[in-house]
């Protein structure tokens, strides 16, 4: 007998539906011993199913067939990856075994692994299975309980979370099957929209504070730089919460990425911005992605997030410059022989540093200990392209005794978010129907269109280029920022200040340290 159900596997951050045929024939003969093939590129994960699939069904009280079983995958001519198929095998032997009391599953969509019990184990990729799912019609989808708020945010789904195979067996054949879960998305984004660090913690460093705050506002890579202890990194920490909330399709992208990677666990859907910092000591598959079958990396995983890099020159100078992609174009290519994947990887740099070995170059209180040579052999870690794509480098001197002594309150997380969301919600209107979400984003073509100066901020920025010997990309990122500033202020042409503050944010290009 053949029965047939519907399941789907994970290629990138999208998913593809998979057609599980199972058919049951009789032993010709007493002498003929029965058998388990399974056939259409099932991958080892895929073929050690059958212990787990023939486990399973004996241990929840049903009888598995001494038959010929066959186990067709289709589409034939891809790759099956994962334990996700053990679920609608189980069910397909079943239903072909005569043990469910329908006929076919056309509008059903299962995904699980089975454990030896019968008890359904979590998988991943859930949310980019149920968005397959929606858009190829598919009515319901069953999937593992721990899955279950992660898939259920998506409209127009029936979502059923499934605890064991006897528990799925009882819903197939209920007269009355249990309601789909339901996830209020709205209260969810709501609820998470808050983070523990604040900005009112950090004394002094007002320079610093409002580099950040310009960086945010245009989404613009940010480089501190300053001395051991003089709280670049508590800085850095503090950028998600003065970021913009996160909008409902912006979330489904994160969550995406994140459930690829086996990171959502129970909290169903990403909720707050990403925040990741990896150590120095990362490779560059780690941070771009990589492996057999290419995993998204640091970059995508903090996409419409932020990505901290401490250390900076401690990063392998290969591992760093692979950054370059993603920080130009919003996506990163993984191409290997069998496939080419692009994960996106939309995020906002923050990046620390000391400026020598040990971190006390032209600090006016400490002496620095290191060579020129050492310096320059540190600081030459950092190309100069790399540097180019970074839009703000901004000085963080260490904090005086007075400020740190001070009793006077800082200014709240919540004021700088403020401000940080009216400059991005100015950027969403000028950009409509641009897919370019912030100034940092803007190609050459809209840099004319909005950014357009006087002749006076145009002089400021000759007498810079001469001076610092920037490079044309330097000169964009010079624009961009200034048009930041002009949002951040509410208006509409950009003046001379903006440039100039611009221009000083660039004092840390290449020449600075020769």
């Amino acid at each position: 007998m053949l029965f047939k159900t519907l399941s789907a596997a994970v290629f990138g951050i999208d998913a593809f539906l998979v057609d599980i045929e199972v058919d049951l024939t009789p032993k010709a003969t007493d002498s003929m011993m029965p058998s388990f093939t399974m056939v259409g590129l099932p991958d080892i994960a895929v073929r050690e199913s059958r212990e787990r699939i023939r486990a399973a069904i004996n241990n929840c009280g049903f009888f598995f067939p001494i038959h010929r079983v066959t186990v067709n995958l289709a589409p034939a001519d891809m790759k099956k990856e994962g334990s996700s198929f053990d679920l609608p095998i189980a069910v397909g032997i079943l239903g072909a075994n005569g043990d469910l009391q329908i006929q076919e599953l056309a509008d059903t969509l299962i995904v699980g692994e089975l454990s030896l019990d019968g008890r359904v184990r979590p998988v991943k990729g859930a949310l980019p299975i149920a968005v397959a799912a929606r858009q190829q019609g598919i009515k319901r989808l069953l999937i593992p309980q721990e899955n279950a708020q992660e898939a259920g945010v998506v409209k127009g789904l029936e979502v059923y979370p499934i605890n064991d195979l006897k528990s799925l067996v009882l819903f197939f054949n209920a007269e009355t099957p249990p309601p789909p879960i339901r996830i209020d998305t709205d209260a969810l984004l709501a609820s998470a929209d808050s983070y523990a660090e604040d900005f009112r913690e950090v004394r002094g460093q007002m320079q610093a504070k409002r580099a950040i705050e310009v960086a945010t506002a245009g989404q613009h890579n940010i480089l501190l730089i300053g001395p051991p202890g003089s709280g670049k990194t508590m800085l850095a920490k503090r950028i998600p919460g003065i970021l913009p909330p996160l909008e409902f399709e912006e979330s489904l992208e994160v969550t995406k990425i994140h459930s690829v990677a086996g990171l959502t666990e129970k909290r169903g859907i990403v909720t707050s911005r990403p925040f990741r910092a990896p150590h120095h000591t990362i490779s560059d598959a780690g941070l771009i992605g990589g492996g057999a079958v290419p995993r998204p990396g640091e970059v995508s995983l903090a996409h419409n997030g932020v990505l901290f890099l401490d250390e900076l020159p401690e990063f392998d100078r290969s591992v760093l410059e692979v950054l370059r992609q993603p920080l130009e174009d919003g996506r990163v290519t993984i191409s290997r022989a069998a496939m080419t994947l692009t994960f996106p990887s939309r995020f906002m740099l923050a990046a620390a540093m000391n400026p020598c070995m040990c971190g006390f170059y032209n600090d006016p209180t400490r002496e620095c200990k290191c060579s020129p040579m050492q310096i320059q052999r540190y600081l030459s870690k950092i190309s100069g392209p790399l540097l180019d794509r970074i839009d703000i480098h901004i000085d963080v001197p260490a904090v005086k005794f007075v400020e740190l002594s001070s009793e006077e309150p800082a200014e709240p997380s919540a004021a700088i978010r403020e401000r940080v969301v009216r400059a991005r919600r100015i950027q969403l209107q000028r950009f409509q129907g641009e897919k370019i979400y912030s100034n940092a984003q803007m190609p050459p073509r809209l840099i004319r269109k909005y950014c357009a100066i006087d002749a006076k901020s145009k002089a400021l920025l000759e007498n810079a280029l001469t001076r610092l010997g920037l490079s044309a990309r330097a000169y964009d990122r010079i624009l961009k920022v200034s048009r930041t500033l002009a949002d951040l202020e509410e208006k509409e042409n950009i003046e001379p200040f903006h440039v100039s503050e611009a221009i000083q944010y660039r004092g840390l290009d290449r020449n600075y340290w020769q």
